[in-house]
């Protein structure tokens, strides 16, 4: 390891324990706005912290041992074996550090807001976007994290042409950024009589959640109209003009929300949405229209466009971009899709290395 990699390192364990000492002070302890900011700032931290402590401590493990070699010890077979191993863990965890000091994706700590929509397949494409929320629901679940509902489309039978939800958790984004694309499915749908399999696909779109410092919108840039609600919610919906649509009219971004029985939390909702998209429209790194830059994270939901296929007759799962393929199903279907996730990330991180060197 250089001089300067070993500097950085010295810098950011000061900075972490000059972060815990904030934190035992009573005032911070107290401020609830305060403590969220210094212990988010410390989990950032603690992981690189951690790791070069380890290292630390194997650097003077491996000194112990070649003093004690210097000193015609009887055991020099075992202490050179103890000295290989050793210095074998020290250019493993050399390079997990390297790899903790890549730059980050900017967005990584926070919620996500997701989109699915039914892509080719009509109401089979449906049925499987409301597997695939489920999907999502049930890993949030498994981080602790909590899921809420923005806006839902949902179709007679039970699918969802289209819906909108937020994950919160910290890092929730930083896994799944790798879901956006589309998403294959192959199997008998309960539509089909004649027991023929389908192919069909739905589209997903994942955008870090935007605070409204980051986005500013001019409210006369927007048209805000109310009405009221349809398809599945309770007789209240109904009702009242509780649901809200928001246009953007310098982009032509439309949202629209009318799950809640409040017009006020539906238009907070939808407010929501739009600054996730509209951030994500501004940090393209080229000029183009907002549907090409949708497009560009979900295609056109053809069924030869793929980030992912589920083949329910042989009861597997490809990821096409790392090549892992798991034939379990049905725990993919119940949240468990970490393998694939970590594959993807040990894939982003080694990009992140070779573009760093």
């Amino acid at each position: 390891m250089d001089d300067t990699t070993r500097g950085r390192l010295d810098a950011a364990r000061a900075h972490y324990h000059e972060v815990q000492d904030v934190l035992s002070d009573p005032q911070v302890a107290s401020d609830p706005v305060l403590l969220r900011k210094y212990s988010q700032e410390l989990s950032e931290w603690q992981e690189l912290v951690n790791r070069y402590d380890e290292y630390l401590g194997l650097t003077e493990e491996i000194e112990t041992l070649k003093e004690m070699a210097r000193e015609d010890s009887g055991d020099q077979a075992w202490i050179q074996d103890e000295l290989a191993q050793v210095r074998a863990r020290l250019d493993r965890l050399e390079h997990h550090i390297q790899a903790l000091l890549t730059p980050k994706d900017p967005n990584d700590a926070k919620n996500v807001i997701m989109e699915i929509r039914a892509g080719a397949g009509g109401e089979e494409a449906a049925l499987f976007a409301a597997e695939l929320f489920r999907v999502y629901s049930r890993y949030a679940e498994r981080h602790g994290w909590k899921t809420e509902l923005l806006s839902v489309n949902e179709t007679d039978i039970g699918g969802f042409k289209e819906i909108i939800f937020m994950i919160q958790g910290h890092g929730a984004y930083s896994h799944l950024k790798f879901e956006r694309g589309v998403h294959r499915v192959q199997r008998v749908p309960v539509t089909e009589a004649g027991g023929r399999i389908h192919t069909s696909t739905v589209t997903v779109a994942v955008l870090p959640e935007v605070e409204e410092v980051e986005v500013h919108i001019d409210p006369e840039e927007l048209r805000i109209d109310t009405m009221r609600a349809s398809g599945a919610g309770g007789q209240h919906v109904n009702k009242t003009e509780s649901a809200v649509r928001i246009t953007h009219l310098p982009t032509g971004i439309v949202v629209t929300c009318q799950d809640e029985k409040s017009q006020l939390k539906n238009r907070d909702k939808a407010m929501t949405v739009l600054r996730a998209r509209l951030k994500n429209l501004y940090d393209s790194t080229q000029a183009r229209e907002i549907a090409d830059e949708r497009r560009q994270q979900v295609g056109t939901g053809d069924r030869s466009e793929r980030i992912r296929t589920y083949n329910f007759p042989q009861g597997r799962v490809t990821d096409h971009r790392v090549g892992v393929t798991l034939h379990r199903l049905d725990d993919v279907l119940d949240g468990d899709i970490e393998e694939i996730i970590e594959a993807l990330q040990a894939q982003e991180q080694e990009e992140r290395l070779q573009e760093g060197s």
